[in-house]
């Protein structure tokens, strides 16, 4: 039931098991018991130093370049 002034949130991603298995095992040849020690903060290290920081934050220009491939259509009411 919904309540008046309660926003509904959506939940997270799950956690991503098996492309950081796949990472952990394939790219870095950690054994199972080095992998299941890892902290995520641990992996999230190992991950960038392999593949740099990942900028999830969009900037200005791609907004734009995303505004231009997807504009907004609004069809006229019937």
């Amino acid at each position: 039931m919904d309540q008046p002034g309660i926003v509904a949130r959506s939940s997270p991603a799950p956690f991503p098991w098996r492309e950081a298995m796949s990472f952990g095992f394939g790219i870095l040849r950690l054994s199972a018991d080095d992998f299941w020690r890892l902290t995520p903060r641990e992996l999230n290290a190992a991950f960038e130093a392999v593949y740099g920081a990942q900028n999830k934050i969009m900037d200005q220009p791609q907004l734009h370049r995303l505004m231009q491939l997807f504009p907004d259509v609004h069809k006229a009411r019937s």
